[in-house]
């Protein structure tokens, strides 16, 4: 009589465990890429607030420098961290930028200060400085330096631009 062997069919402990570290290796690697994409994520809209903030200071200190008709402070050739102008209405008169803490704030008349800047941001190196001559309309070069707030120190948030400009007033 000849025996005869029949194979079972199924996984040997050889092929199970290394199914199971294939599998592993593809979930780790799936999560780390994961990760990055977040982060990466986290970043652009740390940057596209920065971006965003700046970009609608300068848009409302170069409006309100065009429609002004003189520049109170600071002084011809003078650099100061308050900006005051002048105004034909007097509703509007003066307009004065400033700093409170890190927010950039600016009042118009008897009203109230309005923060131009969210809590998100951090305004510093504040200079607003008046390049005026002699009979000709007013110059103000504006500079600050503006940061994304890291109260975790994480690389995701932290970014951080300088912006300036020169704005001269209409010649009215």
């Amino acid at each position: 009589m000849t025996k005869t062997y029949t194979q079972k069919k199924g996984f040997t402990l050889v092929e199970t465990m290394l199914y199971v570290v294939v599998a592993g290796t593809l979930v780790l690697f799936m999560s780390l890429f994961t990760g990055m994409i977040v982060d990466a994520r986290i970043k652009n809209r740390t940057i596209a607030e920065v971006e965003e903030q700046g970009a609608h200071v300068l848009r409302v200190v170069t409006q309100s420098v065009r429609n002004s008709n003189s520049v109170n402070a600071p002084a011809a050739g003078v650099v100061g961290a308050t900006l005051s102008l002048g105004n034909i209405d007097p509703l509007l008169n003066p307009t004065i930028f400033d700093l409170n803490g890190s927010t950039l704030r600016i009042k118009e008349g008897v009203g109230a200060p309005i923060e131009l800047t969210n809590s998100h941001v951090a305004v510093s190196s504040l200079n607003f400085e008046n390049l005026s001559e002699l009979n000709t309309p007013g110059v103000v070069r504006v500079s600050f330096v503006l940061t994304h707030l890291n109260p975790e120190s994480r690389n995701e948030y932290d970014f951080s631009k300088t912006w300036s400009t020169s704005i001269s007033l209409r010649d009215n």
